[in-house]
């Protein structure tokens, strides 16, 4: 992808999708790959709206600067919670996560981000050792599962 395109991907979100593929995470999170024959989850560049061979130009820390940022999504959840890189540096490992929440409550921000990479989110978020940044319950259970595109229903 990277030749096609000039974009570099993280390498752990490059080892999770080796290991497990585009799929789910509890019926919740949906987490996209880049394109693969037959997978629903093979969206990721169709979510690239810049040109990754561009200058980077830095992104404040604002929720207007966030949702004006170089995002690329990488995961929704079933309520409409879209899960972003901020791709605000040449070096994909230093890339934040950033959630928008579609339906915030009131007095919270829709556009959150975390100062951390695509497996210390996951795992904070599964773990709950980071703040809920989804619109709804989130990961509520202790025991997790992911449902590879490919495994049937």
């Amino acid at each position: 992808m990277a030749q096609a395109t000039g974009l570099r991907l993280p390498a752990d979100y490059r080892d999770f999708v080796a290991l497990y593929g585009g799929g789910e995470l509890d019926e919740y999170l949906g987490v996209s790959t880049p394109p693969v024959a037959g997978s629903p989850y093979g969206d990721l560049v169709d979510g690239l709206d810049f040109d990754p061979r561009e200058e980077l130009v830095p992104t404040g820390t604002s929720p207007e600067d966030l949702k004006e940022g170089r995002l690329l999504p990488f995961a929704r959840t079933s309520n409409g919670d879209v899960v972003f890189w901020l791709c605000d540096t040449r070096e994909p490992d230093s890339w934040d996560v950033v959630v928008f929440k579609r339906q915030p409550r009131f007095g919270e921000e829709r556009w959150i981000r975390f100062e951390a990479g695509f497996g210390e989110f996951l795992l904070g978020t599964l773990c709950g050792t980071l703040p809920n940044p989804f619109s709804d319950r989130g990961f509520a259970e202790p025991l997790h599962a992911y449902r590879n595109w490919r495994q049937p229903l």
